[in-house]
């Protein structure tokens, strides 16, 4: 029996999670994807299939700044500021099958402190 790769495991973990956590209109999901060099969040209406708003590392006036926690902080911040232009205060985390722990717990910690509620 073959071993499942470490992307499996965090693809089978993230189905498990999106099973129980759908956004709505009136309170989208925040996702996170977590690669080796960068990270990206989006709040989307699962009910549309609209992404509200969404902040990432490779974007031109911050590359170069998602690989470590500090760009996590700044990553959360940015998606938590452009949600609460858009009217979006309160949200549901999916944590991407990541574990709560070091960038992604940033993220979501910065997030949390610029206004988002979850």
């Amino acid at each position: 029996m073959a071993q499942d790769s470490r992307q499996d495991i965090r693809k089978r973990i993230h189905e498990r999670i999106r099973r129980k956590v759908a956004g709505s209109p009136e309170r989208p999901r925040l996702a996170i994807f977590r690669s080796l060099n960068h990270i990206y969040a989006q709040v989307i209406d699962d009910g549309q299939g609209h992404t509200i708003a969404a902040a990432a590392s490779t974007e031109k006036d911050l590359r170069g700044k998602g690989g470590n926690v500090a760009g996590a902080k700044l990553i959360g911040k940015l998606v938590a500021e452009r949600a609460k232009e858009k009217g979006i205060t309160r949200v549901v985390f999916d944590r991407g099958g990541y574990l709560y722990h070091g960038r992604v717990k940033a993220l979501a910690d910065a997030a949390r402190e610029a206004g988002l509620e979850f």
